[in-house]
């Protein structure tokens, strides 16, 4: 008796009795190549495709609220102030943004750091995350008799009395 490398006797196997095709031991391995390409072939086209719908997904959505980058601006009274701010690329020829914002229609200025995070000119010791988050910590900073200044050019920068 001759037994295979499984330890099954030669002839016992299932489907033995089946006629084998010339160059079948080659042809499994083609085969499952052929299949491993198609499958690849399959996953690269429907990356491809997804792709392509993101854009009109991303455009399908609502706007969202709240003064993230991804936004077109925020106004909301904030501690009793009124602050808005709205994204502008004016003079930009990088495609960055930047953001117009107010604190009770004074001009709050606001600089973008080389991480992506914000500061304003009131409070420019820490970071934010968004420039609605810059624009509540300088409300924050400011006191209760304390507002911006016309111009944010020259001498004292931030608040005065």
């Amino acid at each position: 008796m001759v037994v295979s490398v499984g330890g099954v006797a030669v002839g016992a196997e299932p489907g033995a009795n089946s006629q084998a095709r010339p160059g079948s031991a080659r042809g499994g391995r083609r085969d499952a190549a052929r299949g491993s390409r198609r499958d690849l072939l399959r996953g690269l086209l429907a990356a491809v495709g997804a792709l392509a719908l993101a854009p009109v997904v991303a455009a399908s959505r609502p706007p969202r609220k709240g003064g993230d980058p991804g936004g077109t601006g925020f106004e909301e009274t904030y501690r009793g102030r009124r602050i808005r701010g709205v994204e502008t690329s004016a003079g930009r020829t990088s495609g960055a943004a930047e953001w117009h914002v107010t604190v009770d229609g004074r001009p709050l200025h606001l600089m973008r750091r080389a991480d992506g995070t914000w500061l304003s000119m009131v409070d420019h010791y820490r970071s934010y995350a968004t420039p609605l988050d810059a624009t509540r910590a300088a409300v924050d900073e400011l006191g209760p008799g304390q507002r911006l200044r016309e111009t944010h050019m020259g001498g004292h920068h931030g608040v005065h009395p």
